[in-house]
């Protein structure tokens, strides 16, 4: 049996998800994320199983996968995983929800911090000679709005509450129970823009949170706010962000992902308000480990017990 990995992180911080499947017999290739597709479409010739980190998974490169039997995607978001595609070819797709959770969520606090109190400018100065006296606001206090109460928002809210927050959220599909035991508020999106002194966003990318932060919700929200996306990039328009936080519609705000990535230049880089990160939110040993075992654990319990895996997306 054979996996294919083009997840970039797979494996490279713990050995532990490979030694599980060479315990159990399976052969791993990896592959680069930006290999050439001949390559790619060569090794899935006879793979059985595969590791994504985002790959695009599609009719083309499931009709060159006559073995494949299921897609584990090394992650949280899926939408580079064409959902009807596998189900018309009864592969199994997964993701992994929970590994990287807490990473997630300590780090959206790492952001608030850092923008509430300029570190990254304090940091930067102080290196160079200077000794900056740099005013900024508190965390503790503040109201917080939460876009998307899922696995991830629901851990943000916990840590918000330790600051003593008011918090908001926007959610679709609301846990009521949750709210009530964590004195959240639930409220449309833009209530929830107009009162938050600190926006998150944590909801999956799709055609209805495509733009979801645009100039027009950009103009209603405090001046003084500040925004985090590290859920997808898509989610907030890149180019009213820019002009927003240029006209200084909002005091800043802190992406960790971006539409097109890898991003080496963008306008946004050049504004102090700004802080950008390449994408890692999620990046933790801890959390690494956990997303690589779940989708071990998957692959083992599909090919060699035959059982169906956890946290399917598919539902075939």
């Amino acid at each position: 049996m054979k996996v294919v990995s083009t997840s970039p992180s797979f494996g490279m911080y713990s050995n532990e998800p490979i030694e599980y499947l060479n315990d159990h017999g399976i052969e791993l290739v990896r592959i680069s994320d930006g290999a050439p597709t001949s390559e790619l479409f060569s090794e899935l010739a006879d793979a059985d199983a595969v590791i994504v980190g985002y790959t695009e998974i599609n009719q083309s490169l499931l009709e060159h996968s006559p073995n494949l039997k299921i897609v584990c995607k090394h992650g949280v978001g899926y939408d580079n995983i064409d959902l009807e595609a596998t189900r018309r070819k009864s592969v199994w797709a997964t993701n992994v929800p929970d590994g990287n959770k807490m990473a997630v969520a300590d780090y959206v606090f790492g952001l608030f911090f850092s923008l509430a109190r300029n570190i990254p400018q304090a940091n930067t100065l102080t290196k160079d000679g200077e000794w900056p006296r740099i005013i900024g606001t508190e965390v503790y206090g503040k109201t917080l709005g939460v876009i998307g109460l899922g696995r991830i928002g629901k851990e943000v809210v916990r840590r918000a509450k330790g600051f003593d927050m008011n918090i908001l959220a926007f959610e679709p599909y609301p846990d009521v129970a949750f709210a009530e035991e964590n004195d959240v508020t639930f409220t449309e999106l833009p209530e929830l823009l107009i009162q938050s002194d600190f926006v998150t966003l944590h909801m999956p990318l799709n055609e209805q949170t495509k733009n979801l932060i645009g100039a027009e919700q950009l103009n209603i929200m405090k001046k003084t706010a500040y925004l985090i996306n590290v859920s997808r990039g898509g989610m907030v328009d890149e180019d009213a962000l820019y002009a927003g936080l240029s006209e200084k519609k909002i005091a800043g705000a802190a992406i960790d992902v971006f539409l097109k990535e890898p991003v080496t230049n963008h306008p946004l880089f050049t504004l102090p308000n700004f802080i950008a990160t390449s994408h890692i939110a999620g990046y933790t040993y801890e959390a690494i480990n956990n997303v690589g075992m779940t989708s071990v654990r998957n692959i083992v319990n599909v090919l060699v017990k035959g059982e169906r895996p956890t946290q399917v997306v598919n539902q075939l």
